[in-house]
């Protein structure tokens, strides 16, 4: 199952890169260091759920869970 990471990383970094509140900022509100910051940035990190959320929130984005198509049970 695909869980779409990619595109939540992209779409952060591309808030992050757009943002006009400073890095210093957004890592005090998000729990995160200006260094982790850079480093998820620069494409040298990921980040768990649970931070990206944090991270997300600061951004004002929000994590929505996709509902796809229920697998049917094989018998």
């Amino acid at each position: 199952m695909k869980c779409g990471c990619d595109d939540i990383e992209k779409r952060l970094k591309q808030a992050l890169i757009e943002s006009k509140v400073s890095r210093y900022r957004i890592a005090k509100e998000s729990g995160l260091t200006e260094s982790q910051l850079s480093y998820f940035v620069n494409g040298k990190r990921t980040l768990t759920l649970p931070t990206a959320a944090k991270l997300a929130k600061v951004l004002g984005l929000e994590l929505v869970e996709k509902k796809g198509k229920k697998k049917k049970k094989a018998r």
